[in-house]
C-alpha cells in the first residue's frame, strides 16, 4: 500500500488553522459573549475538509500551502456560521451538533443568530486584510467575489432555500442535485478555487479543478445521506435518521442504498479523472477524495 501523505499534512495544517481561528476571535474588539459564542462553534470540531482542500490545492502547485491560511480561516468561519443557523428552531431545529449542544441551546437563539452573522461578515474582513505582500489586491477581490457567490443566494443560501421548500416533497434526482450542489458543493468548490487563485492557476487548470470539486461536492453529500441512515450516532454527532424523520429527499431514498453507493463511486471516479487531467501533484487531493468516500462521520 502506498504511503499516505494526508495524515501528517492534515495534522500540520489543522493545527495552524485552529490556532489562527482562536487568535482571530481573541483580537476582536467585541462583547465577550459574542466572542464566546463564535469560539464555541468554531471549536466544536469537524473534519475541516474545506480548509484542507485549500491547503492541498496550493500544495498541488508545489507552493507553500501556508499562504492560504487566512482564506482557510475565512472558509471555515462561513461554514460554521451556516451550521449555527441551520440548527436553529426555525430551520432544522437540531439540539446536537458534532456531539455537543447546538449554539442556540447554549447561548440562546438571539446570540446564536448574531454569532453566525459575525462569523459570516468577519470572513470577508479577514480576506481583505491579508498582507498585500502575500496576496495582491486583484487576487483578494477575485476571492471575495467568488466567495460571495458561493455563500450567498446563488450558492449556499440558495441551496438552503431550495432544501426548505423541498421538505415533504419527493424530488427528482436533478432537483436533489440542484439543492446539494448549492447547499454543500459551492463552498467546497470555492475552497479548491481559492487555492487555485492563490497559486496563479491558468483557466484550463481552474476548469479541471472546478470539475473535480463539483463531483467531490456531490459525493460528499451522498455519503452524508448514507451516514444519516447507517452511521454511528456517537461518531456523526447527531441522531441517525434525522433526514428521514423530517421527510427530506435523499440519495438513498431516490436511488436505494446500493444505488446511492454506486452513484457515490461514480462521482469519486470522475473527481479523480479531473485531478489526473490537471497534471498537478494531486496526491493529497486524491487522498482527501478517498476520505470523503469512506468517512464514518
Amino acid at each position: 500500500m502506498a504511503t499516505q501523505i494526508l495524515p501528517e499534512f492534515s495534522r500540520k495544517y489543522r493545527s495552524l488553522l485552529e490556532e489562527e481561528m482562536r487568535n482571530r476571535i481573541q483580537i476582536l474588539q467585541a462583547p465577550a459573549v459574542i466572542k464566546d459564542a463564535m469560539q464555541y462553534s468554531l471549536e466544536a470540531g469537524g473534519k475541516r475538509i474545506r480548509p484542507l482542500l485549500t491547503f492541498a490545492t496550493i500544495s498541488a502547485f508545489k507552493k507553500d500551502a501556508s499562504i492560504g491560511l487566512d482564506v482557510a480561516v475565512s472558509i471555515e468561519m462561513i461554514h460554521t456560521y451556516s451550521l449555527i443557523h441551520d440548527d436553529l428552531p426555525s430551520m432544522d431545529d437540531d439540539d446536537l451538533r458534532r456531539g455537543k449542544p447546538t449554539n442556540h441551546k447554549v447561548f440562546g437563539e438571539a446570540m446564536a443568530i448574531l454569532a453566525g452573522d459575525s462569523l459570516l461578515t468577519y470572513s470577508f474582513q479577514i480576506i481583505s486584510e491579508i498582507n498585500p505582500a502575500i496576496v495582491n489586491d486583484a487576487k483578494k477581490l477575485e476571492m471575495i467575489l467568488e466567495l460571495s457567490k458561493a455563500a450567498g443566494a446563488e450558492g449556499m443560501v440558495g441551496g438552503q432555500v431550495a432544501d426548505i421548500e423541498a421538505e415533504g416533497r419527493s424530488l427528482e434526482l436533478k432537483d436533489l442535485e440542484y439543492v446539494h450542489i448549492r447547499k454543500t458543493g459551492k463552498l467546497l468548490a470555492y475552497s479548491v478555487l481559492a487555492g487555485a487563485i492563490l497559486s496563479d492557476a491558468d483557466k484550463k487548470t481552474k476548469d479541471y479543478l472546478s470539475h473535480f470539486a463539483h463531483h467531490l461536492g456531490i459525493a460528499f453529500q451522498i455519503q452524508d445521506d448514507i451516514l444519516d441512515l447507517e452511521g454511528d450516532q456517537e461518531l456523526i454527532g447527531k441522531p441517525v435518521g434525522s433526514d428521514e424523520n423530517k421527510n427530506k429527499s435523499t440519495y438513498p431514498a431516490l436511488l436505494s442504498i446500493e444505488g446511492a453507493r454506486k452513484a457515490l463511486q461514480n462521482h469519486i471516479d470522475e473527481a479523480k479523472r479531473n485531478l489526473i487531467a490537471s497534471q498537478l501533484d494531486t496526491k493529497i487531493l486524491e487522498e482527501i477524495t478517498d476520505l470523503v468516500a469512506s468517512r464514518n462521520h
